[in-house]
């Protein structure tokens, strides 16, 4: 039974003193909480204190409001529990605020986890506390690993110390901090970040946090690559062009009747031979057919070439490299070589070898020159050579050889089945 009813409860529950007192305390509880009021009356019994716990209780409109309760027994002067003093704080604002953070966080939490950026914050030292869920999904670490300066360990340990050197300058001097480094993946593997971060600010202009995002490049700065490199090859084979049209020209019989027509429809297959390396260089291409759709453009002199090998089916990326070295050493036989008359051979093999998956096999391909011109090792290593040798080596993982016996040019690639 209610003994006291003070000014305070009068507000939260909207009762005055002469309406409650006397009155079971049970009225102010909603049918599915009255065995709080149980559990109450047998703690207090017990003599023992009720910690603050939070609960609705209802109002004389019928209303619910949210409550704070502590519960405390009152004895007598020979100890014994007489009553409870109840104190019921109204924590309703309190609550409205509280779900408003929590509605607040959970879409920051939502947006921070989902876009495709790695995010992070720092405090204003460049103390990295807080990383989102992309982070350690990608980098496959844990908080405890990466808070303060331990993003260090997923860096590619020949970019860190730049790395480290720059972003510590914009720590030091507040500048927006950019730069692009690899970071290692949970699979062990590195990939291209563009990153960013930008410092936040109080009212007195001091840095107090900074945000930064690190967004995934790899694929375009690939694509960059490949575009510098054609573009590159486009400006390389157009300096060959008319040295190929003029072996062309040397090869037909200007004294033929139909001369034009032949040098027109050689011409044409050159241009051809463009149009179809645009068309087929993305999707899955076969070997011999890429070698043959390279080899167009040699005219009569592609009769002087003898392919031979399994059936082997190139990536993109090794239908670009391959398509590149074989056009670039057909236009120097062409030009030079076994190809620039007519007893001139080139024998074009390629072999597959090894059990079991195809990460266990190899591939091999190798292109031999006779019976052309005598050979010799050019002065230095140009643009020709990067296209034979470097570009699939990289691109393909490779050994790549160039030799320039006498007898003619030899060259050789081998590399994982899996790569081309």
């Amino acid at each position: 039974m209610i003994l006291s009813w003070n000014a305070a409860a009068e507000r939260i529950f909207g009762y005055t003193a002469e309406e409650m007192t006397g009155r079971n305390v049970r009225s102010l509880i909603p049918e599915d909480r009255q065995e709080e009021e149980d559990r109450i009356i047998s703690t207090i019994m017990r003599g023992e204190r009720v910690p603050t716990f939070e609960t609705v209780r209802r109002r004389k409109d019928g209303s619910e409001v949210q409550v704070a309760i502590t519960v405390s027994p009152v004895r007598d002067e020979d100890g014994n529990v007489v009553a409870a003093s109840k104190i019921a704080r109204d924590i309703t604002e309190q609550k409205r605020i509280r779900s408003r953070l929590a509605e607040s966080e959970q879409r920051f939490r939502l947006m921070a986890d989902n876009i495709s950026q790695l995010a992070w914050i720092a405090d204003g030292d460049g103390w990295i506390f807080w990383y989102n869920k992309r982070w350690f999904d990608y980098t496959g670490t844990t908080h405890e690993q990466m808070q303060g300066w331990g993003w260090k360990a997923v860096h590619h340990p020949e970019h860190v110390d730049r790395v480290v050197e720059r972003i510590q300058h914009s720590w030091d001097t507040g500048e927006d901090w950019e730069d692009t480094f690899p970071l290692r993946g949970a699979d062990g593997n590195y990939r291209w970040f563009l990153s960013r971060a930008v410092p936040i600010r109080d009212e007195a202009g001091v840095v107090r946090l900074w945000f930064g995002t690190n967004t995934d490049v790899t694929e375009m700065r690939d694509a960059e690559q490949r575009i510098e490199l054609l573009l590159q090859e486009v400006n390389h084979r157009s300096k060959n062009m008319l040295a190929v049209i003029r072996s062309l020209a040397r090869r037909s019989d200007a004294n033929s009747r139909d001369f034009l027509e032949r040098f027109d429809q050689r011409i044409a297959a050159i241009a051809a031979n463009q149009d179809l390396l645009v068309s087929r260089a993305w999707s899955q291409v076969p070997l011999r057919e890429m070698l043959e759709t390279q080899l167009q453009f040699l005219a009569d002199a592609q009769a002087q070439c003898e392919l031979a090998g399994p059936i082997v089916e190139l990536s993109p990326a090794a239908a670009e490299a391959l398509a590149m070295a074989v056009h670039e050493m057909a236009t120097n036989a062409l030009k030079y070589g076994a190809l620039s008359i007519p007893e001139g051979r080139v024998r074009i093999v390629w072999t597959v070898s090894g059990d079991g998956s195809s990460q266990d096999r190899r591939f091999a391909i190798s292109w031999r020159e006779s019976g052309g011109p005598a050979v010799a090792p050019p002065q230095g290593a140009g643009f020709g050579t990067r296209v034979i040798v470097d570009v699939p080596r990289h691109k393909l993982a490779a050994q790549v050889k160039a030799d320039y016996p006498p007898e003619g040019f030899a060259w050789t690639l081998e590399c994982p089945l899996e790569a081309p």
